[in-house]
């Protein structure tokens, strides 16, 4: 992992800086974004996003001290995948207030039926919430954070821009991309290189 306390810009710093980095990270996204169906939309993380997530989230909360700076560190840092994964934050995403929370209280589990598919290869289903629970008995939460670990052939074959498929297969949600764009997996072959 290449984010520390010592990589941090200071809030001042920051500042200085924010809307520059701001670009940078919005036009990075672009090709880590992936849409699933019309609700559903995974974002793959990586150092730069994450290094965003955490100096914003220092600057809104106007954090200085190194407790405050290591509580951020330690809830952002293990979304940087590390060489045999990828992670990704997915969102469920619904305007209406309503229809949401309908939505989240049919979409149960939803967060355990994301997979991906490296050509011929067996699906690698997604490992969720492993820092906290985000469902409860009546409802999932809108925001959930997913890891997919994959083999080393699987990894050699995703660099080798072998077809990379994405799928829920959620009784309520089910979709499937067979093929996720050739720029977005260029992109996310650079994960597994942590």
């Amino acid at each position: 992992m290449t984010i520390s306390r010592s990589s941090l810009l200071t809030l001042e710093a920051y500042a200085a800086t924010r809307q520059e980095f701001r670009a940078r990270v919005i036009a990075h996204k672009r090709n880590r974004s992936v849409r699933l169906g019309e609700h559903v939309r995974l974002i793959f993380e990586d150092e730069l996003s994450v290094r965003y997530q955490i100096q914003e989230m220092l600057r809104i909360e106007k954090t200085f001290e190194a407790r405050g700076i290591q509580d951020e560190l330690d809830a952002y840092a293990p979304l940087v995948p590390d060489g045999s994964n990828l992670k990704a934050t997915m969102m469920i995403e619904y305007d209406v207030e309503q229809e949401r929370r309908a939505a989240l209280e049919a979409l149960r589990g939803i967060e355990r039926q994301v997979l991906m598919q490296v050509g011929g290869f067996a699906p690698v289903h997604a490992i969720a919430d492993e820092d906290i629970e985000r469902e409860n008995e009546s409802k999932t939460s809108a925001v959930h954070f997913l890891r997919f670990e994959f083999t080393a052939p699987m990894i050699a074959a995703f660099q080798g821009a072998a077809p990379v498929a994405i799928a829920i297969e959620h009784p309520r949600y089910r979709v499937r991309i067979d093929e996720i764009d050739p720029k977005i997996q260029g992109a996310l072959a650079h994960d597994f290189r942590a």
